[in-house]
């Protein structure tokens, strides 16, 4: 499942395409002076009825910013209403029109190509551009929120509300020790829940824990202060190196311009069962934690 670094690579390319940012320029077709200018959503054809959402609160309104929550993405809209949307395990946003690359570039991962049976949901654009929602195993989801309402916490149906702190953000060392000292839980599955501390999946996870040389089975409430302070400094560590590469794309994850992420090809443990670790040459061992594969030197995670 795509992890904070996935999600915030999308988007970064979703603010370039869709609205226009710094980061990439002005879009094609922009006033002269470099104005930015968000696309327009003229239709919404909804292929999958799971993905039903409103269309008179989005056709005809400009995408006017993209937002990311942990693993969350919310997508502005002039109608004072957001896009909520949660691309899960094999979910993904390709972007076709100005400023971009032509179809033929796209990952083989894009299953089914563009337009195909795996293809629920396409926004088609002002100025040529389409946007289209694939996801081949049907796990992701859409909701239509107002924009005003998006982090309310006192409403059941609100995921963001429920969502922790996140890395990279706002989640202060104070803050991650406290979670930390008042839980039993197995430090890697803490670190992986999404209502306490935002954004970490498996990947990084064992990444991390491997880097701070903490076993991944080892009790949070056991770990002592310098293994905090480093934990944080490793999390945060691999996490900006995951955006650097782009993201992994492991299973299904492709950026909106349909490319790949690299992260897969420099992780330091996952993934690398059997594998000498990079620290003693150790083989990597595998084990299950909390249903997920978990990656870790028996030498240096002890």
């Amino acid at each position: 499942m795509p992890e904070l670094p996935e999600v915030e690579s999308i988007k970064i390319q979703l603010e370039k395409f869709l609205v226009g940012s710094p980061r990439g320029g002005a879009l094609r077709g922009s006033p002269r002076g470099g104005a930015l200018r968000g696309h327009i959503i003229k239709k919404l054809e909804i292929r999958n009825p799971k993905y039903e959402i409103e269309k008179e609160k989005i056709e005809n309104t400009k995408i006017t910013g993209v937002r990311r929550f942990g693993k969350v993405l919310v997508i502005d809209l002039s109608s004072n209403y957001s896009i909520v949307t949660h691309v899960k395990m094999t979910g993904q946003f390709i972007y076709q029109g100005p400023n971009l690359l032509n179809v033929k570039s796209l990952s083989h991962k894009v299953v089914g190509g563009l337009g195909g049976k795996h293809t629920h949901v396409i926004f088609h654009l002002d100025r040529g551009g389409v946007l289209y929602f694939n996801d081949y195993r049907r796990f992701g989801w859409m909701r239509l929120e107002k924009t005003s309402n998006i982090q309310n916490s006192k409403n059941p149906n609100n995921y963001i509300g429920k969502l922790g702190k996140e890395f990279l953000k706002d989640l202060t060392l104070e803050e991650f020790s406290e979670i930390l000292v008042k839980s039993k839980k197995p430090i890697k599955i803490l670190l992986m829940d999404q209502t306490k501390m935002a954004g970490v999946g498996n990947i990084y996870a064992n990444d991390a824990l491997w880097l701070a040389m903490i076993n991944p089975r080892k009790q949070a409430n056991k770990l002592l202060n310098y293994q905090i302070i480093k934990l944080l400094k490793s999390v945060e560590k691999v996490l900006k190196e995951g955006i650097k590469r782009g993201g992994a794309s492991e299973l299904a994850y492709v950026a909106p311009d349909g490319s790949e992420g690299h992260y897969q090809d420099f992780t330091l443990v996952y993934g690398r069962e059997k594998e000498p670790c990079k620290n003693c040459k150790t083989p990597i061992e595998k084990v299950k934690l909390g249903g997920r594969g978990t990656y870790f030197c028996p030498v240096c995670q002890k």
